[in-house]
C-alpha cells in the first residue's frame, strides 16, 4: 500500500463515535505499534500513528497513519491544531532526536501534553567486548585497519564509514538502497535484525564479521546481535545515546 505523506489509512471503519480524545503517536518502533493497537482496541480515542515513510513497504499499525514528516516544529505545532490533538506521545526510535526535539517544542507550543515512551538502553555484560564510542565519527575511527565489519545502522548513518577504504563491510537494509552506496568493498544484507542470536551468529559467520558497529538503542528485537557477538567474543562499536533520556513534559 503506499500512502502521501499527508495520507491516512484507517484500519478501523471510521472514527470510534464515543472517542474522547486524539492520541497522536510519533511511531516507526514495535514498541509504537504495540500502543496503538492497545489504544485503538479500547476505542475510547482516536488513535493517529505518525511515521517518518523511511521504509518502502512499512507494516501499518491499527488506527490512523499519518507518513511524512510535519515540516518541523511549526508544521508539527499547526498538525496538533488542526487535528485537535489533545496529547502526543514520542514512542520514536531512540535515536530520532530531531523528531523527539521537535516535538517538545511542537508540543509546548500547541499546550498539548507529550509524554514519551523510550526503550531502556542495554547494558554492558560481563563478557561483552564493547568500545564505546559517543558518535559515529568515533565509532568509524575507533575500527582497526583491515577489520571485516558488520553495520548495524539505518541507510542514513552509513556514510561517514565509506572513507575506511581498508575495511571490508557488510550492511544489514530494510530495503534495498535506490543509488549505489560509496563503499570500496561493500556486501548489502537485506532484511531486519533478528531476535535470534544464532541466526545472527550464523550471519556473522557467514560473512567471517569481526567487528560490529551497532547503536544503543534497546529493546528485543535487535539484541540477537549483542547475544551473539558476546557468544562469539567478537568486539562491538557501540553508539551511545545522542542526548539524556527525555522526561514527560506537559
Amino acid at each position: 500500500m503506499s500512502l502521501s505523506p499527508t495520507a491516512r489509512e484507517p484500519s478501523l471503519p471510521g472514527r470510534p463515535d464515543a472517542a474522547v480524545e486524539t492520541i497522536l503517536i510519533l511511531g516507526g518502533t514495535a514498541e509504537a505499534a504495540k500502543l496503538a493497537a492497545a489504544l485503538s482496541e479500547k476505542g475510547q480515542a482516536r488513535v493517529i500513528t505518525a511515521l517518518a515513510g523511511r521504509t518502502d513497504d512499512p507494516v501499518l499499525p491499527p488506527g490512523e497513519v499519518r507518513i511524512g514528516g510535519f515540516g518541523g516544529v511549526d508544521g508539527l505545532a499547526a498538525y496538533l491544531k488542526a487535528e485537535d490533538v489533545s496529547r502526543v506521545i514520542d514512542a520514536t526510535h531512540p535515536f530520532a532526536r530531531q523528531i523527539s526535539e521537535n516535538a517538545i517544542a511542537a508540543c509546548a507550543k500547541a499546550h498539548v501534553p507529550l509524554t514519551v515512551h523510550s526503550r531502556k538502553p542495554w547494558e554492558k555484560q560481563a563478557d561483552d567486548i564493547w568500545i564505546e564510542v559517543d558518535s559515529l565519527e568515533q565509532a568509524v575511527a575507533a575500527l582497526p585497519p583491515g577489520a571485516h565489519v558488520f553495520l548495524a545502522l539505518g541507510r542514513q548513518h552509513i556514510d561517514a564509514f565509506a572513507r575506511r577504504q581498508d575495511c571490508r563491510f557488510v550492511i544489514r537494509m530494510v530495503d534495498a538502497p535506490k543509488q549505489p552506496l560509496p563503499f570500496a568493498d561493500a556486501t548489502i544484507v537485506l532484511g531486519k535484525a533478528s531476535a535470534d542470536w544464532q541466526e545472527e551468529r550464523r550471519l556473522f559467520e557467514t560473512y567471517g564479521i569481526d567487528h560490529i558497529v551497532a547503536r544503543n538503542s534497546g529493546g528485543d528485537a535487535g539484541y540477537g546481535k549483542i547475544i551473539a557477538a558476546r557468544e562469539m567474543r567478537l568486539p562491538i562499536v557501540i553508539i551511545g545515546r545522542p542526548f539524556a533520556e527525555l522526561s514527560d513534559a506537559d
